[in-house]
């Protein structure tokens, strides 16, 4: 028998890259890695020569296989090492590797979270070539999205160490990866009974000048560290102590330090770190922390944070959205069903989800696709498939931040299922989530059909001014007359806004952003469809002004700034809701006018004096803008051209 010279280990706490060793029955997947464990000096001291005595004593030959076998054994019985773990080390890094014992179970592992792999071996027999089960092995790590993958082609000298042999299967099983953007970073050649190319080259294959098998696994990426990855900070609770509020949870990964700003998702409220408190306290409090540990921290600028944030350093935050894509393993007796609501739960995150729709169905023992059409995930089936959620949702690709990228679907009180979340993409200009699976549906309506239907073109009237100005009492009473004349017309409210599409935004000057880019966006879709859409908001900055306005002319919808101007003595007067009288009580925090700005329109196409002009004398200009905005022949850009009052 072969072994190596020793190799020295590396430091217990050394980062372990997890492989996981895939191949069809009988390929040898139990010779190599009892190989592995033998070559490299990771079993325990007397397995060997117990396994020696124990063949010599039935008068079979030395098998590899045993070492494994025997190894598993002892961790079924928790002599040695946990059960989920082989383990073996190089010189270079230590390796775990997560054994596949079926697809099922490996399925189920993989996407609930309870097992990963960083890179794979996938096992060909060279006598056998390419099986079906091979074929699957493919697609079962397109599926888990595990990117570097080797290709050991294994019992060479039962082909009598062919090149011919060895290129023809590297040719075939390549085209076959194509498909599934799977490109092994190795073919190699080798015999894991015998030793070839296992630890040293091959004196039978001169011909393959490439790496061997571990020197090839020695060369595979470490996965960053989670230190090293983007900050997501999970919020678990708020306390209250001495007037003080702490936002207490554990980050998963990256780090941050007193003074940094910090960003959470959903909803993106920005502050900085005041202090980072730890238990139990010390005299001097740190001022960094890293993934791995739960703590504190205090904000410089109170903002609403709640548990199921996530905290981000700005520009490097999670995806936000409410349509994703997911590989989920269903396991409850009751069908996954498209239509239905469930529970998901992603970190401290629960939301309600419904399924959307299925986009790929497969068999988890076979792997499989299954070719009928359903809208259901049966026990044990595997899918590709869409959630949508009823709330924004923070998350990341499973393969860039796993926790932030695994899930669990909960129904009827317990847990039915595991997903992974992949091709997410954030398209941050645009402040909004995109996916690498969704793309824009094309209206088969053309513009100008919708006009000839309804007789005008869709167009947005932004009324803006503080509270009490009269935008709401001018938008409604406008509704009414142009739904009376014949236009297609509909109201965006502000209030009616924060009840629904926006209840999840509170005031802070990032929240009034995103309130003011939802709400525009909102009309414009509706000004597309041929409406004349009225929108009601304080909206008190120019910069989110100006932005609603762009969103709406690139779309080539007219868009009209109407100020309703009063002064806010005036407003403060009317105090309809008593808004004013409980910002100067202070039971209001950031109140428009009061302790946060309002900034006037500087080029409105209609300003309103509701001190000096009566409430019909308002909607009079009112109702000329909207026939002249929405006139068929107006176009973005010619708003005010020719409209004077």
């Amino acid at each position: 028998m072969h072994a190596s010279a020793p190799l020295p280990s590396t430091d217990e706490d050394a980062q372990k890259l997890k492989i996981v060793i895939v191949g069809h029955v009988d390929h040898g997947k139990s010779t190599l890695i009892g190989r592995l464990l033998f070559d490299t000096h990771s079993l325990p001291d007397g397995k060997i020569e117990q396994i020696q005595k124990a063949c010599a004593a039935e008068g079979m030959d030395f098998e590899y296989a045993f070492l494994l076998d025997a190894l598993l054994e002892e961790q079924e019985q928790n002599i040695t090492i946990d059960t989920t773990q082989i383990q073996f080390r190089t010189a270079a890094r230590n390796y775990v590797i997560v054994d596949a014992p079926g697809h099922k179970e490996f399925l189920k592992n993989m996407i609930t979270g309870a097992a990963s792999a960083d890179a794979a071996v996938v096992l060909l027999d060279a006598r056998e070539g390419l099986q079906e089960q091979t074929r699957r092995h493919g697609y079962l790590l397109s599926l888990l999205g595990v990117k570097q993958v080797l290709v050991a082609v294994n019992k060479m000298d039962l082909v009598d160490f062919s090149q011919e042999t060895f290129t023809n299967l590297e040719r075939d099983y390549r085209a076959f990866l194509e498909p599934y953007d799977i490109r092994p970073l190795a073919f190699i050649p080798m015999s894991a009974k015998h030793g070839h190319n296992i630890v040293v080259p091959s004196e039978k294959m001169t011909w393959f000048s490439g790496d061997t098998l571990l020197a090839a696994l020695d060369h595979l990426r470490q996965p960053p560290a989670p230190i090293e990855k983007p900050l997501r900070f999970v919020v678990q609770d708020i306390y209250r102590f001495d007037a003080r509020r702490l936002i207490v949870g554990r980050i998963e990964s990256g780090q941050f330090s007193v003074g940094d700003e910090i960003e959470f998702y959903p909803g993106e409220k920005k502050s900085k770190i005041k202090s980072i408190e730890v238990w139990p306290t010390t005299e001097k409090q740190p001022t960094q922390a890293q993934a791995g540990q739960s703590v504190a921290i205090t904000l410089e600028e109170q903002i609403f944070v709640e548990r199921g944030h996530i905290g981000a350093h700005p520009e490097h935050g999670p995806v936000e959205g409410t349509t994703f894509s997911a590989r989920v393993f269903w396991l409850a007796d009751q069908p996954l069903t498209v239509g239905q609501s469930y529970t998901l739960k992603l970190a401290t995150q629960q939301v309600e989800a419904r399924l959307e729709r299925v986009d790929r169905l497969m068999d988890s023992a076979t792997l499989a696709p299954l070719v009928e059409t359903r809208p259901q995930i049966a026990r044990n089936e595997v899918a590709e498939l869409v959630f949508r959620t009823r709330r924004p949702l923070a998350f990341d690709n499973s393969d860039e931040v796993q926790v932030t990228g695994r899930f669990v679907v909960v129904t009827e009180g317990r847990i039915g299922g595991g997903g992974v979340i992949f091709g997410a993409q954030y398209d941050r200009a645009a402040n909004v989530a995109r996916s690498a699976h969704l793309s824009w549906t094309d209206d088969p309506v053309s513009p100008e059909a919708r006009i000839d239907h309804f007789g005008h073109r869709g167009a947005v009237l932004w009324l803006t001014g503080l509270s009490g100005s009269g935008k709401s009492t001018l938008a409604v009473a406008l509704q009414a007359r142009l739904f009376r004349q014949g236009i297609a017309v509909t109201l965006l409210d502000g209030d009616n806004l924060r009840h629904g599409l926006n209840a999840n935004l509170g005031f802070s000057v990032a929240d009034r952003k995103e309130n003011i880019r939802r709400a525009a966006e909102a009309a414009k879709l509706l000004a597309e469809a041929g409406l004349v859409v009225i929108t009601s908001l304080i909206s008190p900055f120019e910069a989110d002004r100006q932005n609603a306005a762009e969103i709406c002319r690139q779309a080539g919808i007219p868009f009209a700034e109407v100020y309703v101007s009063t002064p806010l003595e005036i407003c403060e007067a009317r105090d309809p809701k008593s808004l004013y009288k409980k910002a100067r009580a202070g039971e209001i925090k950031d109140f428009t006018g009061i302790d946060s700005p309002y900034e006037p329109p500087t080029t409105p196409v209609l300003e309103l004096r509701t001190d000096l002009l009566s409430k019909e004398q308002s909607l009079e200009h009112l109702l000329k803008l909207a026939t002249k905005l929405s006139h068929r022949d107006t176009l973005p850009g010619e708003e005010a051209a020719g409209f004077s009052i």
